[in-house]
C-alpha cells in the first residue's frame, strides 16, 4: 500500500525545503497487508530532502529527542512513533518539544 502524507513544518526547518512549510511525500507500506507508517514516510523523506530528514532523525534512525510528531491530531510517540500507521492523506506535524 503507497499512501500521499503530508509533513507541516515549523519556521526553523523550512529553510532545509526552500522555505515551504510543506512537503508531501508518498509512504509505501512494508506488505501488501500492511499500512505504511512514519517510519516509511520519514524513509521517503530521506530520499526527498535529506538535509531535513537528518535533522528529525538521529544516526540511528530515532526521531530526535527536541522533535514531536503530532499525526492526525495525536502524538506519534502514544501511537508507537516510529511504527504509527498512517492514513491515506495524513497529516504530520511537526514541532519542536517544550522541554
Amino acid at each position: 500500500m503507497v499512501t500521499m502524507v503530508v509533513f507541516v513544518l515549523p519556521g526553523m526547518l523550512r529553510r532545509w525545503v526552500s522555505g515551504r512549510s510543506e512537503v508531501k511525500v508518498f509512504a509505501v507500506a512494508a506488505d501488501r497487508d500492511s499500512p505504511p507508517t512514519l517510519g516509511a514516510a520519514l524513509d521517503m523523506l530521506r530520499r526527498t530532502h535529506p538535509l531535513l530528514e537528518e535533522r528529525l532523525r538521529d544516526e540511528y534512525g530515532r526521531i530526535r529527542r527536541h522533535i514531536n510528531m503530532i499525526v492526525c491530531g495525536e502524538d506519534a510517540q502514544g501511537l508507537g512513533y516510529l511504527d504509527c500507521a498512517l492514513p491515506p492523506g495524513a497529516e504530520i506535524y511537526v514541532t519542536p518539544t517544550l522541554t
